[in-house]
């Protein structure tokens, strides 16, 4: 599709023209106007890469698409009623520059331009175009202090039971076998495969034993249907639907007495659904579980507090969506690499919780320039025993003191060729034969005690020497308010809940979640400013 004419000049027949004076200078409308719209009109150059040049009708202009995407999160509108907003509310229109008649776009357009935005890799687009215009307006800076948290989006599908998850994965796969393979070659338990899964549906309602033996003959009919497809030409074994049915039937059977049988506990990670297997099942704690995705929200931490009536200055820097099952490590790594993708500097201080601390995420910080600041985690105990924090432990000089003040008789370095992680092990050995306290330290079986940290040991030992300190507890607060922006997020943009289907226009919900929330966070510190200067 080829572009239309596009003019940055307002129209003598546009909303602002005729009837500006209905939008106070402090109208939210106005200032989208005056604000957002001009940069959504200068990232237009990117945005024209997504379409032919000169070849078919013209397409919808790409700049108001933009900026009926941003509204609509900013409103919490779906596309219906976005696009009815745009024809008939004059602050629409006054925001996104439409002249007073603009012609009505088709709803199914925005559906349009999500999908061209993700083939064209333009996704983060719209937020980084807001995140560089804050930069540019001086309200965030290039290395300004940042705090990081995750939380959890559910995806658009049914928690499905582990006999109705297998069995829907059976139909759609010999629906898409029926097509792909003639009736001649098809095995002779075809017929009951089909009446089974395809025109039958099963009582749910019956006997919790009965149940289990239908999950179980589910097992062996699909261990059967894979069996055939393994002889079939490799375009039929890379059907979607087929292979979708042997991840399926990994993760929910187990071999048993020469016999497959449903598996009594479910994986984490595991497919609930398969009509969205990306959105993966969790559990995180004793009482929280979901089916769907996890998301990283990071912002900039106050450097000093607002005034009274004052709005927030915070601005969300980046909006992450992983895997649910990803770690929240892996998600700091994500966050910092599209920071600096996006032409960003590496936050001076980054503010977390202990799930994103380690002693070599402390370690990389230090080397990079910056600090991770969140407590360390406590190290493992096994019950008996003193844990790591009790010792005394210096890995570059290889030496440690126990508890009972016995220096180390031996250390050895440790290396796993996997990993590339370097470890150390102290021992203590013919020292710990006639201490004090060898029952409280060893226990009854080891001979003599030996402790493993990593090679940043000290780092985590310092962090927790600094944890007991007030100091930290005054720095963690900086952290805190995260989760009254993951909240916001949440309750005033539907973060909490996917619009869409897959990883990918998941991520591009969330990347226009934070757009919004930081217009709408610029838009009230702009009104406020006006009228404190007019006051």
């Amino acid at each position: 599709m080829s572009l239309p004419l596009f003019s940055t000049q307002q129209s003598l027949f546009g909303v602002g023209s005729l009837a500006d004076n209905l939008f106070p200078a402090t109208n939210r409308f106005r200032l989208f106007g005056e604000k957002v719209w001009p940069l959504l009109t200068q990232a237009r150059p990117i945005l024209e890469t997504m379409y032919c040049a000169d070849n078919g009708r013209p397409a919808a202009e790409p700049v108001v698409l933009a900026g009926v995407c941003l509204l609509q999160f900013l409103e919490r509108a779906p596309d219906r009623a976005a696009m009815e907003l745009l024809t008939m509310h004059l602050g629409w229109k006054r925001a996104l520059q439409r002249d007073l008649d603009a012609a009505a776009y088709d709803p199914s357009l925005l559906t349009y331009f999500r999908d061209r935005l993700l083939e064209h890799e333009q996704g983060r687009r719209v937020f980084d175009t807001i995140l560089d215009g804050l930069s540019a307006a001086g309200l965030v800076a290039k290395r300004a202090r940042q705090r990081l948290d995750s939380t959890h989006v559910l995806g658009v599908v049914r928690q499905m039971s582990s006999l109705e998850c297998v069995r829907e994965t059976l139909r759609l796969a010999l629906e898409t076998l029926a097509g792909a393979v003639a009736e001649a070659q098809r095995p002779a338990a075809w017929t009951s495969w089909w009446e089974r899964y395809v025109e039958s549906k099963l009582d749910y309602r019956a006997e919790e034993q009965t149940l289990w033996e239908k999950l179980d003959q589910a097992g062996a009919d699909a261990w059967a249907l894979l069996d055939w497809v393994m002889e079939l030409p490799v375009a039929v074994q890379v059907q979607p639907k087929v292979t979708l049915l042997a991840q399926v039937f990994d993760e929910y059977f187990e071999r048993v007495e020469q016999q497959w049988r449903g598996r009594r506990q479910h994986l984490t990670g595991g497919i609930r659904n398969p009509h969205e297997p990306e959105a993966q099942w969790r559990t995180k704690g004793q009482n929280k579980n979901w089916t769907g995705y996890q998301v990283q929200v990071a912002e900039t931490a106050a450097e000093k507090p607002v005034k009274p009536g004052e709005p927030t200055r915070q601005f969300v820097t980046a909006v992450e969506t992983q895997l649910a099952t990803a770690s929240d490590e892996v998600g700091l790594e994500e966050v910092l690499a599209v920071q600096q993708a996006a032409g960003h500097e590496r936050p001076r201080e980054l503010y977390v919780d202990g799930a994103y601390v380690s002693a070599t995420k402390m370690a990389e910080a230090q080397a990079e320039g910056w600090e991770l600041l969140g407590p360390a985690q406590p190290s493992v105990s096994k019950g008996t025993g003193y844990v790591s924090e009790e010792f005394a432990v210096d890995v570059a000089a290889r030496e440690a003191q126990c508890p009972a003040g016995e220096a180390s008789t031996q250390c050895s370095r440790l290396a796993e060729a996997a990993s590339g992680k370097v470890s150390y092990r102290f021992e203590w050995s013919w020292k710990c034969r006639d201490c004090a306290h060898r029952t409280q330290c060893v226990g009854a079986k080891p001979t003599h005690r030996s402790l493993v940290v990593g090679e940043h040991h000290h780092l985590l030992q310092a962090r927790r020497q600094e944890m007991k300190t007030t100091a930290f507890t005054g720095l963690m607060k900086r952290r805190a308010a995260i989760e009254g922006t993951i909240s916001e997020l949440v309750r005033a943009h539907g973060l909490r809940q996917a619009r869409y289907r897959g990883l990918r226009k998941v991520a591009l919900q969330n990347w226009l979640t934070g757009a919004a929330c930081n217009v709408k966070r610029w838009l009230r510190l702009t009104a406020w400013e006006m009228e404190v200067a007019a006051a």
